[in-house]
């Protein structure tokens, strides 16, 4: 069958569309582009290109994968984060753009003052956090921690992607447990969705994203309960903590932070304004 590039990302988008994907289009184009290892601008220099039958092949398989709702990320094996390329998968938390309030408010206390030097990623999935603020801190050291041994080989090989291997390391363990150094930041995006949420999520979530990354317990605050009350011995004096948290619960982790004696406790909202990140200090 002789299709152009054109007609190819016409019909498929339609496909993707018709199985409820926001942003058909887009989709359908950046997974020809990745098959014909080619950036999307082909598709205005060359519409009339005919594809050939083995890249038409894959893109048929690309799209139903697509179709079934596993998220595009999946299928291309890699996301940009902070303008970072990182490898992903199943076994990881997809990042997301929200979660780069994390690494504004970090860099941003670093301007005022606070010292990074040393970073501890508690629940690190594919490193993102922990390695893009490597990349911004270029003398600073840090650790990622996960219980996932799958997420931690993933975070590794984004490490060695990076040139950030000699100064990442990532260790598989629940939490602070086994961890006796002290550091100036700790960062992280724990499992913050309430378990009777869960089925409302969307298919490329509930469907396609580790489970134990996603479920907080019954309110969703499972994880900063016990993050927040045994982190304190691992930081240093005047050291800085920063949560990620879901809608509507920055106002419940503050407290929780408040109650454990933690100063100068900050709201920080993304870019769709909404309370996306939480920081205080020791």
């Amino acid at each position: 069958m002789v299709q152009t590039l054109q007609k190819a990302v016409s019909e498929a988008a339609l496909i993707l569309s018709e199985a409820g994907i926001d942003g058909a289009r887009r989709d359908a184009s950046l997974l020809l582009a990745n098959i014909l290892d080619a950036d999307t601008s082909i598709f205005h220099l060359e519409p009339e290109r005919v594809l050939n039958d083995t890249h038409h092949v894959m893109f048929q398989l690309a799209i139903e994968r697509r179709a079934s709702r596993e998220p595009i990320s999946h299928i291309l094996g890699h996301r940009e984060f902070w303008s970072l390329n990182f490898l992903v998968g199943p076994q990881v938390l997809d990042p997301r753009p929200d979660s780069e309030t994390l690494i504004e408010t970090a860099l941003s206390a670093q301007k005022s003052g606070q010292e990074i030097t040393s970073i501890l990623d508690l629940g690190t999935g594919s490193g993102c956090l922990l390695l893009s603020l490597l990349s911004e801190v270029e003398t600073a050291r840090g650790l990622g921690v996960d219980q996932s041994l799958a997420a931690i080989e993933i975070a590794e090989q984004n490490a060695k992607r990076l040139s950030l291997d000699d100064r990442a390391t990532f260790l598989q363990g629940n939490w602070c447990d086994s961890i006796e150094d002290k550091f100036d930041l700790v960062i992280s995006n724990p499992p913050y969705i309430p378990i009777d949420d869960i089925e409302s999520l969307q298919p490329e979530v509930k469907n396609f994203e580790p489970l134990a990354a996603l479920v907080g317990g019954a309110d969703g605050l499972d994880c900063y309960r016990e993050i927040i009350s045994r982190v304190k011995p691992i930081m240093k004096p005047n050291g800085m903590i920063i949560f990620e948290v879901g809608a509507g619960q920055a106002q419940e982790v503050s407290e929780l932070l408040e109650k454990a004696d933690f100063s100068v406790i900050s709201c920080h909202k993304d870019l769709a304004s909404i309370e996306r990140c939480i920081s205080a200090y020791f």
